[in-house]
């Protein structure tokens, strides 16, 4: 599934599914849980949450934007993404699901108040990437259905994404790493190859991590 195959209401409903499955997995972490390792090295799941509460943050200013013309970036700096995950480890649990939520929320609320107009406005990714606000929920989509399963709670693993994301997914990977051939295998393994997870191929080259 290309770009131009993956529909701007398929990457919405899929922001919407991977939130939801964010925030079921955290919901019942405690202190301990939270401050356990996730998937990702040299990350707590609380460096995984904050990240993704960040994330949806700048995603607002990119909303701001697209709905006002007034240019705001992503991040400030180069540093505030990096400052942004460094604070999450000293939150304590409530207060970062706290976070986690209402980021969410002003996000989705954001999204949601995007006339047809306002979604075709350009905006520069943290990346560099001048896209149209119709990405927005796309980027969204990776971020919070990838990182569910970096919490590594076992509530959620590639197997539970929605099929078409996996599709889309492994597409745009595939894309960026300029790979044409694939390990056989079922499409979450691939998928979770292709983004540098744990994976159960067998002879399948190793890859650095993606997102």
């Amino acid at each position: 599934m290309t770009e131009a195959t993956r529909t701007f209401a398929d990457a919405r409903a899929w922001a919407r599914t991977g939130t939801e499955l964010m925030l079921d997995a955290v919901a019942g972490l405690d202190e301990a849980a939270f401050s356990a390792p996730s998937l990702l090295p040299d990350w707590t799941r609380k460096h995984l949450v904050a990240h993704v509460a960040a994330n949806a943050d700048a995603l607002v200013n990119l909303v701001h934007w697209a709905a006002t013309g007034e240019e705001t970036p992503m991040y400030a700096s180069a540093g505030e993404r990096a400052a942004g995950i460094a604070k999450g480890p000293a939150l304590p649990a409530d207060e970062l699901r706290s976070w986690l939520t209402a980021s969410a929320q002003r996000l989705a609320a954001g999204l949601d108040g995007l006339t047809d107009e306002q979604w075709q406005h350009e905006v520069v990714t943290a990346q560099g990437r001048t896209v149209p606000a119709t990405e927005l929920p796309w980027m969204r989509a990776r971020e919070v259905c990838v990182h569910a399963v970096d919490l590594g709670t076992g509530a959620v693993t590639f197997a539970g994404l929605p099929k078409g994301f996996l599709t889309a997914l492994v597409a745009e990977i595939s894309a960026k790493r300029g790979l044409t051939v694939h390990p056989g295998g079922p499409l979450p393994e691939v998928a979770a190859w292709l983004a540098g997870r744990p994976h159960s191929l067998a002879d399948a080259p190793e890859l650095g991590p993606w997102l």
